[in-house]
């Protein structure tokens, strides 16, 4: 049941993420992107500290030097360094090269969940992953003729490519902390708190370079529709997302959160279809079916798992202890 509750979990938390591409897409132009990371962030705030108030300052009471740190690198590597490396690759490369590389999000964060925390992957395990890889390279056009990586946009690609990489170290630091609580059975941290403390760290970071880009004048002048976008970018894709990657990263392998990453591609193209009216063909629908496949398969799996043993518990300490 609790790995069913963590794919739950995961589902809407990369569906709520794949929601961000048509959130940009009303600001774009209209506000800086640091900008928007902190106004979304500072609404976020508002609708989380209510809630976890109490539980808040007990958790910082009780926080250690190496869950700070944990913490720190979350907020670095999954929400402020991610963004930043995008805006910055934008500049070099095309949105349909970084639209192909982010896929690779996924395999990164397999590589990385098979050789650094040694979990374990069979043949329909392996076959979802693939399925949900390969969906979304067709979902960003990569076998579509005309879509081509060109030499003038290394340095861009490259700056994706890290950008990606980013995103699956934070997917791991994240499943290493949950780890680490249970051996160590320290109180776990809940996912409102940890949404919270990360979202705050992310604010701080955000403050100097969102002030560079005068944000009184470009707030002023956006309207109602800006506001709104704002605002959903904040309370749901920001906190609702994050509390609910937290959630289920607790109940489920790194494997498992890779495979249904791929809810993100899918997400914007099914939403850039209804709302901006934007036409999707036979490739990009196909490649929603193979990421749809990708997560049955990785769900069928996960029902037939029995509970992690004390064994594997240990052995996850060993790996955390020697990372």
């Amino acid at each position: 049941m609790a790995r069913w509750s963590g794919m739950f979990y995961l589902l809407g938390a990369f569906t709520l993420a794949g929601t961000s591409v048509i959130t940009a897409w009303f600001l774009n132009g209209k506000i800086g992107t640091f900008t928007i990371t902190a106004v979304s962030l500072i609404l976020a705030l508002l609708c989380m500290l209510p809630l976890c108030m109490k539980d808040l300052m007990r958790t910082i009471q009780r926080l250690t030097f190496r869950e700070w740190t944990l913490l720190f690198f979350q907020a670095l590597l999954g929400m402020f360094l991610f963004r930043m490396l995008l805006l910055y690759a934008l500049q070099y490369t095309s949105t349909a090269e970084a639209g192909i590389l982010t896929g690779t999000t996924p395999a990164f964060t397999v590589i990385m969940a098979i050789t650094l925390l040694k979990e374990s992957i069979n043949g329909s395990k392996l076959a979802g992953i693939l399925s949900t890889i390969v969906g979304i390279m067709v979902i960003q056009g990569l076998f579509t003729p005309g879509h081509s990586f060109t030499l003038q946009h290394v340095f861009g690609n490259l700056l994706v490519l890290c950008a990606a990489l980013s995103e699956s170290i934070f997917n791991l630091l994240s499943r290493v902390s949950s780890v680490h609580q249970k051996v160590s059975e320290s109180e776990a941290i809940h996912p409102v708190v940890q949404t919270t403390l990360v979202s705050a760290i992310t604010l701080v970071l955000c403050l100097i370079p969102a002030c560079l880009e005068r944000p009184i004048a470009a707030l002023a002048a956006i309207g109602i529709q800006e506001w709104f976008a704002l605002v959903w970018y904040g309370p749901m894709v920001t906190a609702v997302a994050f509390i609910m990657w937290y959630a289920g990263i607790k109940r489920c392998p790194v494997s498992t959160a890779a495979a249904f990453s791929g809810m993100m591609p899918f997400t914007s193209l099914l939403l850039s279809v209804l709302i901006l009216k934007e036409t999707a063909g036979l490739e990009q629908w196909g490649g929603g079916i193979l990421v749809i496949l990708g997560m049955i398969l990785i769900g069928r799996q996960q029902a037939k798992n029995i509970p992690l043993k004390k064994k594997k518990m240990v052995s996850d300490q060993r790996v955390i202890e020697e990372s």
